[in-house]
Parts: structure tokens; sequence; C-alpha cells
């Protein structure tokens, strides 16, 4: 994609002003021209934008777009403003004319005709630079009835009919295909239909790949179903890498003879292989063969979406969004088991990583197996983090929604939990309560993603002030422990029988649920080079002591005589996800220490533990959040959060806190460890007492070697850094066998 920079600044305003003129004199002359939002896959107030001009639609060049060129887009389709743009055909290429392009708005303007551009059809951009806009779902009260979004309305939606022994199991794999238009279904004629256009479908469906199947096997079912099926469309033609149907060449049936056409045809029928994570997964495996996971998701809240990230020599690393679009997002949601893409996301929209980046200008043509076989560059060099490539892919229809609900809530993120039991009345399914004890964040996680909506904000294991339904105050659901990757509560360990020690709706779960949440990382190569031994004298330790940061056998010491050999270091603890970490407890409840003159927001922030090779814990201590605070943020971010005269705690997003070795508790006391080779792990926020958009992160671990007068730190790196076979090898490490450490 191209940027602005084509112009000088007197170039500019000159060819400014004649696009003015030619406008005005445009605009005064004809009708009132008109703009509209297309493509797919998209909701009412986003697509890709479109002009009227001389009687022909057609697209705009992302070349020198901005916000405020959005913005006067989105009032003009009767909306308050924008909230965000998107380049690189991000709804599809637009056909036809690209009418305009390096169009610059004040803001002010009521119509991008009014905005300064090169001219009506100058351009120099192909229909992969179409830019599009996401409006605020708020309509204005001054907008015009008549400016309105112009809906494609061609094919609003796809769905597998089942027939056979698809009826009543999810996900339906195999029916007839239908398509929707204007809330009706019709089915599709199956003259010249080929097994790129079932590719297609699958992957609208949310299924990686298709199956063959023969023509005589569905035909006399669907013929005795559809006497006189009233078609829509006929002749489909796909290449197999698009990502909706509308982009494949077709033919619509005039109005009235859908029941009178397609002879000598049938409906088409389509057969698609879901993925692992939606049946046993084995065709799946047969198609991509993989002995070890080559890309994975990170950081979203859905299934099938998140940063994209692969692997290349056991360490995970993120992808550029130079050049990402929809066909390279495709290709890696089916390699994933998903469908194909629903969206292509760029500038870190899925939070950042830490780590490095391995790939940029993926450049995919929809048929490879996986996007490391697609065309890329390796040099990095010119992005960063914040430049993270992200997806969100289709998946298949479950229904897992329909099997739980919120109630009592002050809108529909929050309420009091209430899932579907086994028990019926009359015919009909009961609903009860989950019991809330072990409650935590990782089971709401579940709940949000089961219904959609978005991370866990809180999650509550109290909810008497939430008005839930009467005949669904019987406990129906106990001892829940999810991992907190499941796609529904029903996936998650609990018990068989229902046994609730602080039974009654009083105590029943609930969730408050969010659209954004934090994501916090431990920068390892500090920890690794900071670390350091110290034998402090007990005198100068008694506040340490009373906060429970030394070992127990120093309560046996005589105080204050003797020393404890304490292994010291840094943390930089970065906030890389989507919004600020906070505590969970409000600042009047924050807890006063008086020894060290300072509040706790947070009793436990972090577990810092020393470990034997086989896991056995020998040494812990362990940090109160006494001040969350910016210390430094990334470039563009502002320091919001500080700790001094009693402010606000916390960690802004694209920031980081800082802890230096030299204050009190930043410290493992290992007084009464033997020499030899450790594992020293640091766990942030160890009670998912905050919510996150990953917790998989949150564990640094380094290889540690102590020979009893000095300690070294190597290989340290967070938590989902390296593969699960390097991680294997990583703990089954026998250690060091001299103190040489070779990087």
């Amino acid at each position: 994609m191209k940027r602005g920079g084509r112009f000088g600044a007197m170039k500019t305003a000159v060819l400014g002003l004649l696009s003015l003129l030619l406008l005005h004199s445009v605009t005064g002359s004809v009708e009132q021209v008109k703009i509209r939002l297309g493509g797919y896959p998209r909701k009412l107030y986003e697509g890709r934008v479109e002009v009227l001009h001389n009687g022909e639609w057609g697209t705009v060049c992302d070349d020198d777009f901005t916000m405020s060129i959005a913005n006067v887009v989105c009032r003009e389709l009767g909306f308050v403003g924008a909230n965000s743009w998107s380049h690189s055909a991000k709804y599809g290429r637009g056909v036809g004319k690209i009418w305009l392009d390096n169009v610059y708005c004040a803001g002010s303007e009521k119509s991008i005709h009014n905005c300064h551009s090169r001219g009506w059809g100058v351009a120099d951009c192909s229909h992969n630079e179409d830019v599009g806009v996401i409006c605020n779902e708020v309509r204005s009260k001054t907008a015009s009835k008549s400016n309105i979004i112009e809906h494609d309305a061609r094919v609003a939606d796809v769905r597998l009919r089942p027939i056979g022994s698809a009826r009543g199991h999810l996900p339906v794999i195999h029916g007839v295909l239908q398509v929707q238009q204007r809330g009706r279904w019709h089915p599709v004629c199956n003259h010249g239909w080929t097994q790129h256009n079932s590719h297609v479908v699958c992957g609208m469906l949310g299924f990686p790949a298709e199956r063959s199947v023969s023509r005589p096997l569905f035909q006399s079912m669907v013929r005795r179903r559809d006497v006189r099926p009233n078609y829509l469309m006929h002749s489909v033609n796909c290449t197999g890498w698009e990502a909706h149907l509308t982009l494949c060449e077709f033919f619509f049936y005039q109005s009235g003879q859908g029941r009178n056409r397609c002879t000598n045809g049938m409906p088409v029928t389509v057969t698609c292989i879901p993925g692992p994570a939606f049946s046993s997964g084995l065709a799946f495996k047969k198609l991509f063969r993989a002995e070890e996971a080559q890309v994975r998701l990170k950081a979203g809240a859905m299934a099938g979406e998140g940063r994209v990230e692969v692997q290349l020599n056991g360490k995970w690393g993120t992808v550029c969004d130079d050049g990402w679009g929809i066909i390279s997002a495709s290709v890696m949601c089916r390699e994933l088991g998903f469908g194909s893409a629903r969206e292509a996301l760029v500038g870190g929209k899925m939070g950042q990583a830490m780590g490095p980046i391995y790939l940029t200008k993926v450049r995919c043509s929809g048929d490879e197996r996986s996007i490391l076989e697609c065309p890329h560059s390796n040099e990095t060099v010119i992005c960063s983090h914040r430049d993270d490539a992200a997806v969100r892919c289709h998946v298949p229809a479950m229904d897992f929604e329909k099997q739980v609900r919120l109630r009592g809530g002050r809108n529909r993120h929050e309420g009091r939990l209430e899932v579907l039991s086994g028990e019926t009345i009359n015919g009909s399914q009961q609903w009860g309560i989950v019991c809330s004890d072990a409650w935590s964040m990782l089971e709401a996680a579940v709940v949000c993603r089961q219904l959609r909506l978005g991370y866990p904000s809180i999650a509550l294991k109290e909810t008497w002030y939430f008005d839930g339904d009467k005949e669904a105050d019987n406990v129906v659901m106990s001892g829940v422990k999810c991992s907190g990757d499941e796609l529904s509560l029903q996936q998650c360990q609990h018990h068989s029988e229902v046994r609730c020690r602080r039974g009654g709706a009083r105590f029943a779960a609930g969730v408050i649920c969010a659209d954004t949440a934090s994501d916090l990382l431990l920068n390892a190569p500090l920890v690794e080079a900071s670390a350091y031994l110290e034998d402090r004298p007990l005198h100068v330790l008694y506040c340490a002591a009373e906060e429970q940061c030394l070992s127990s056998s120093a309560r046996h010491m005589k105080w204050p005589y003797g020393q404890r050999r304490l292994l010291r270091f840094s943390s930089e603890i970065h906030n890389l996800g989507l919004a600020d970490f906070r505590p969970k407890a409000s600042r009047q409840n924050w807890v006063w220490h008086e020894c060290h003159q300072h509040y706790h927001s947070m009793e436990i922030f972090t577990y810092y533990d020393l470990l034997t090779l086989n896991g056995t814990k020998v040494a812990e201590g362990h940090k109160a959040s006494f001040c969350l605070e910016d210390t430094d943020c990334q470039e563009g971010s502002q320091k919001v959060y500080e700790c001094a005269n009693f402010g606000e705690q916390g960690v802004t997003v694209n920031c980081h806190d800082t802890y230096r070795h030299d204050i009190d508790c930043q410290w493992v006391d290992i007084s009464d460890v033997e020499p030899g080779d450790y594992i020293f792990q640091v766990v942030l926020n160890p009670r998912h007492e905050v919510a996150e958009t990953d917790f998989t992160n949150n564990a640094m671990k380094c290889s540690c070697k102590y020979d009893g007068h000095r300690i070294w730190m190597y290989n340290c790196h967070v938590g989902d850094a390296f593969t699960d076979e390097v991680e294997r090898r990583f703990e089954q490490y026998p250690g060091q066998l001299n103190n040489l450490i070779v990087q």
C-alpha cells in the first residue's frame, strides 16, 4: 500500500483548490451524489466505501486516508461519526472505477465530494487498496432518511439445511446449500457447481475444507423434500480463494423464474470437513499434517480469533501486518481448523507480543496448506510489535450460547449465570444456577466466550443483588473447574452430582464481561541480566519480616543478629493488552502497611519461586503491589498512573511498571538452599484476580545455577515463548556441569 508524499506542499494546495472547484461545479449541476458501504463480511455500519459518479459506482483508494475523512463519510451515511477505518481492501476488492485517490478532508465537510482529491477517476491504485470504514453504530438525529447504507443484499447469508443423518447434530457438516435474500432462504442450482465453490462455502461456515461427495448420494432425499425449489442463483464460479460467496462469479434468476429454471439440475449439496476443535479431527489431520503446531492465535476472546504467531526453531514469534490481507488470513484460519477469515486485523488490534517478529509482507494465493508456505519476507527490521497482525476466523455454529444466560444485570454483559440442566418438566429443559465455590476468572472467561461477550472483567461469587429467574434458583452445576480455553462451560470439569458448600441463590456464580482486557508480560532478559546475591543483616529486615518476605527459618534466628542470603533482581512488567491493568480492590479497600508506610492495592501481585529440576519448591517469595504505576511508556502512549500523594494505581496500555532490585521484598530468600541447579520462576497476577487477555504468558522461567557463593541465570523466557517440545527439554535439563554458560 502506498502512502502520501507524492505531492509537494504547493502542488498539493494547487491540486486541492482545482479539485474543490471541480467538485463544486459537479455537485451544483447534477443530482445529489450518493455514497454507500459494500463488501463482505460486514455489518450495517461498516464496509468498503463506494461513491456514485456519472451514474457509475466506484471505490476510494486508501492513500492518505485519515480519521477525518472517515468521519465525513460516516456522517454522510447518517451516523454520528467513525470508529476506525481499514486499508488494503479489508472488505474485499471492488469492481469498476476507482473514483477518488489522495483524498483530503478537514473534517467539517458535509460530503466526501466536498473534499480535496486528485480528481474524479484520477488514481494510480488497484482495487487491492480499496478503503473501508467502521462507523459508530449510533445514527445521527439529523440524518436524511434517504441517505442510508445501500445493502448488498444479493447474498446476505448462507447455511446448510441438514438432511439425512445430519439432522439434529452440530455442527452441520453436510446438507443443502441455501442463500438468504431479503429474509428468505433459497437453494442454489448445481449447474456448473465445482469443488472450489464448496471450498468457499465451507470456509464461510467455519470449516477448513470440503469433502467430495457423489451427486446421487443426496439426490433422492433432496428431491423428495423440495418438489419445486425456488432457486435464486446459478452458474456459480469460484476460484477457491474467495472469503465470501459474493466474490465469486454467479448469475441470478430473474424475479419469478426461479421455480422454472435449473432444468435437469437440483439444489447444491455440500459436505464440509470440521476442524479438530469441533470433531475428532481425523479427516482434518490427513489434510493438514504437522507433527507439531506451526501457527497459533493468542489473546483473542472468542474461538478463532487472536494475534497471529508462528514458530521457528522451537520459538514463537509474530507476523508484521505489512501486506496482511484477507487471503493470507484465510490460509492461517484454515490451517488452525477454522473456516475462512472474517477479518484480517492490523496495528496490534489483539494486543502486542514480546520477542521476535518472524514474517512480513505475507502474500498468500489462497491454496497453500500453511502460512509458512506463502511468499513472504524475513526482513522485519522496520516492523515493531505495534504492527502485529491478527485475525478473526469463521467458526461453525454450535449453539453454545443457547446453553447459558445472564439474568438481572444492568446490561447484557453482566448478571447471575444460569445454565440449562438435564432435567425436563413437561418436555422442556429447566434452567438452574451454578455453585460459586472455587469460581474464578478462568471459569468466567469461558462463560463470556460462550455468550460471545468478549473477555471476563469480574468473576462474581455473590449475586443476590441480581434479580434472576425465581424458577431457576436450584443449583444444577457445582465444582466447575476450567482451564480457560474451553468453548463452553459444559466442557469444563464439574461434579457428577451437585455438591455445593454455600448453596442457594445468594451465592450463585455470576460474571461481568467486557470488550477489552489487560495483558501483563515480564521482561525476561532484564531478570537474567540483573540477578545477584546479597547477604543482608537482620537489623534492616524488620519490615520485610512483617510482610512475610523471608523464609520461615528467619523467625528462629536471634534478631537483630545474623543475616539472610537474598537472590535479588529487577522486574519490568509490561501491559501489552487492550485495557489498563487496575487493581481488583477500589482505593477505599487498599491495606495500609505501617512499617513501610504505604498502601497495598493487591496483597499478592507476584510469586517468586526457586524450584528443583523436578518441580519441588525450595524457596519462595512474593510481592504485594504497593505501587502500581507507569514507570515509562512506548512512544505515543501517555503515563496515567502515579503512586505519589495516594494517587490512583494501575499500568496503562503499552506502559510498564518497574520494581527495582534494591527495594524491599524484591527477592527470594535462599538462605536455606543447597548449591545446585534450579529453575527460577516468577508468576504475575498468580491468583487471576484481575482479568487479562492471556494468562499463559504470566509466568517466566530461568535456568539457575547456585554454587554456594555466586548465582547464574540463563535461558530466561516467558512461559509461552517456546513450543511444548522445547519447554519439555528445558524442564528436563539436568543442569550445568560447570559455571560456563553457553548462550
